[in-house]
């Protein structure tokens, strides 16, 4: 098609890099910019009025993390505590002080929420539009790379399905995204709804002082203890420089959620047998295991709920909790009818019924005035987007711990940054020209996943496209593979652009 030649004009940038979200991909990032692109200029746009991300966020009774924190901890940064399976507000302290020592607290702008980004080619340049808390009117910002560390799921409410006759139910109802916090429910009978890891923990952290909490689920989940510390860890520590120790330990740990990973994958009948065994071992022979901790799918279709020092297992045992494995038929007065007919009268329900996922934040972009829709696009790299130049995403693991993607997602962001630099690009766009897509952006069967697929980019089925769930891979891929691969299409400042006639007439 006949165009013509639309010289380039290099306009002036806000930022070099704009990065969305101050909790811990946030905040690892700015680290990462500051050592590895020196001079750069950058800010944080943060939504809430704090940082941590989810760890400030959740308030749940017992909230800690589902992976150890030698794994889960910033690759730059060692875990010193004691415990491994950490609680939130160590976590939230942890990532604190990571901003703190950097310098980082400085560039993070509160209550800044994006809602929507453009790309203009002309001018290679992102133009952010921000609502700023207290301000009638947006914001705008330009950078040259934007990074989004904004999660996965929304803030603003969880996932809670609609519930017949919900209404009618008089007591307390609450979803664990907003817990209220000066629920008291010392003594009450505790009804939670759902099996992931977050009913996990909460099930034997209200235990401890309710009446009895029942934990209702529609199908089990495959459930693993181990202790919350790492004894080999901090002995470690004790007799070797912290960095070396810390270093050591995360390379054991994501070996053997490797090697676990992969047995599971290559011989999911034995790992199930392990598992369940392990549980019978912790209940005995008079539990039915069988019904409530033995999934109907395979050992990582989707993730393992880790449970430290068995304290659900310890709290079934001590009756201060109990499993039930049935369907809602409704809600009543005092509690919830079950299809088997019983019914399950609680003071408090809990509705730990999961996350609402959304893609960067659930903001609108446009590239060159098109409106982007994620799921006609494939995800490459796992971290940038077909046809969508200058942005960079975290999306981490759903078998190992998020911040082992999210480090090397920044570092290649950073390589990318100095590409730019170093050769006068202005812009890196994957273009995915024969690719074949894969419909689901992740292999798991989930609901909280399931649930959102139209909501993100597909997956290739070959590289640079699919999405390795392996971080050695990635570290080959990500740290050391070329970036100027064939696939990432680069432009240099002084190459023009060529407009194609129906351009032209929309410019005119």
């Amino acid at each position: 098609m006949p165009g013509r030649v639309v010289p380039f004009v290099m306009a002036d940038a806000d930022f070099d890099v704009l990065i969305v979200g101050a909790g811990l991909s946030g905040i690892g990032a700015a680290y990462h910019l500051g050592q590895r692109c020196p001079g750069k200029t950058y800010a944080i746009l943060e939504a809430r009025e704090a940082s941590g991300g989810t760890w400030d966020l959740f308030r749940y009774p017992g909230i800690r993390s589902d992976s150890d924190m030698h794994t889960l901890g910033y690759n730059f940064k060692p875990w010193e505590e004691q415990k491994a399976i950490a609680d939130g507000p160590n976590i939230l302290k942890y990532v604190r002080e990571t901003a703190a020592e950097n310098g980082i607290d400085a560039h993070i702008r509160y209550q800044n929420k994006v809602v929507a980004a453009s790309w203009d080619s002309d001018q290679a340049l992102w133009t952010v539009e921000v609502e700023v808390e207290g301000q009638a009117q947006k914001q705008k910002l330009t950078c040259r790379v934007l990074h989004m560390c904004s999660g996965y799921y929304k803030y603003e409410a969880g996932y809670t399905p609609e519930f017949e006759g919900r209404e009618a139910y008089k007591g307390t109802f609450i979803h664990p995204q907003h817990w209220p916090e000066d629920l008291d429910y010392t003594g009450k009978t505790v009804l939670v709804i759902g099996s992931g890891a977050t009913a996990m923990t909460i099930v034997p952290a209200m235990a401890e002082t309710a009446g009895h909490v029942t934990m209702l689920q529609r199908s089990p989940t495959y459930v693993v203890s181990r202790p919350a510390e790492d004894k080999w860890a901090n002995r470690l520590r004790r007799i070797l420089p912290g960095k070396l120790a810390y270093g050591l330990t995360r390379w054991r740990n994501v070996l053997f959620q490797l090697f676990f990973f992969n047995m599971a994958r290559k011989r999911p009948e034995k790992v199930k047998d392990r598992i369940v065994g392990m549980v019978k071992e912790e209940l005995g022979p008079d539990y039915d295991v069988e019904k409530h901790f033995v999934p109907k799918y395979n050992p990582w279709d989707q993730r393992l709920c880790l449970v430290p020092d068995s304290d659900l297992f310890n709290a079934i045992k001590e009756e201060r909790a109990s499993v039930v494995t049935d369907h809602i038929d409704r809600f009543t007065e005092k509690g919830i009818l079950l299809k088997s007919g019983e019914t399950l009268e609680a003071d408090i329900i809990v509705s730990a019924t999961g996350l609402d996922l959304q893609f960067l934040g659930g903001m609108d972009v446009y590239v060159d005035g098109r409106k982007i829709e994620p799921k006609e696009h494939i995800n490459y790299k796992g971290c940038m987007i077909s046809d969508v130049p200058n942005l960079v995403t975290v999306f981490g693991y759903t078998n190992a711990s998020w911040t082992l993607r999210a480090d090397l997602t920044s570092e290649f962001m950073c390589r990318l940054v100095n590409l730019l630099d170093r050769e006068n690009y202005v812009e890196a766009r994957p273009v995915a020209e024969g690719v074949e897509a894969d419909e689901d952006f992740l292999d798991f069967s989930s609901g909280y996943v399931q649930r959102a697929v139209d909501r993100f980019p597909k997956r290739g089925t070959k590289q640079p496209w699919v999405l390795n769930q392996n971080y050695a891979k990635d570290i080959l891929l990500m740290r050391h593979g070329a970036l100027e691969d064939g696939v990432l299409v680069f432009r240099r400042a002084h190459e023009a652009q060529l407009q194609t006639e129906p351009e032209m007439v929309a410019a005119e």
